[in-house]
């Protein structure tokens, strides 16, 4: 697992050489459902189970109606029926603005993820069941979201408001059994500028 933390901090470290150059510091916020699901089959899930998530971004090509971009997230979701987790992630996205405001997004992403179980765990020794302490599961996981955004104003920094499917898969989740686990996330979110 050290192999992943390896390649996510150097993946992090890129996007860090250009924050000089920004006039203001994107702030990202969202507030998401996560869900068990297979990618691109469902929109919408309940139960809800809730996440948040917090980054920046940096830009690396900047045109009139479109940008290149690299992404630097925490985040953290509850499913009661599973696990908790907490993330650290970067994406590579690409923007395209209209002039009324209107924002399609593309990302790729990369992350590293600790879950924990909601529940307790038991293992079975000397014939008795003994509550197993849970120092949680260290997960890879890539994902593909598609983001419909709008800027409320014309000027560069402007704040944005956002809606962003995020598909990811988690892996390993349980080798010999269940390798990996495909999730899906709707955020609902904001940027804003510091």
């Amino acid at each position: 697992m050290n192999k992943y933390i390896a390649i996510l901090l150097l993946a992090f470290s890129f996007p860090a050489i250009l924050l000089g150059q920004e006039k203001g510091i994107p702030i990202n916020i969202s507030f998401f459902n996560e869900s068990t699901a297979v990618p691109f089959t469902r929109f919408i899930t309940t139960p809800i189970h809730p996440g948040i998530q917090l980054g920046t971004e940096f830009n690396y090509k900047v045109k009139e109606h479109s940008r290149l971009f690299q992404t630097a997230n925490i985040s953290y979701f509850y499913h009661n029926y599973l696990a908790q987790g907490i993330g650290l992630n970067t994406e590579f996205g690409y923007e395209y603005r209209l002039k009324f405001g209107l924002a399609l997004q593309g990302l790729l992403g990369v992350g590293y993820m600790h879950t924990f179980a909601t529940s307790d765990e038991f293992t079975f020794s000397n014939g008795q069941y003994i509550k197993k302490v849970d120092k949680g599961n260290s997960r890879f996981y890539p994902s593909l979201s598609l983001d419909l955004g709008y800027y409320l104003n014309k000027n560069k920094n402007s704040p944005k408001i956002f809606i962003r499917y995020q598909s990811w898969i988690e892996y390993p989740y349980s080798p010999g059994f269940i390798d990996i686990m495909s999730h899906v996330n709707i955020h609902i979110g904001t940027k804003i500028f510091i």
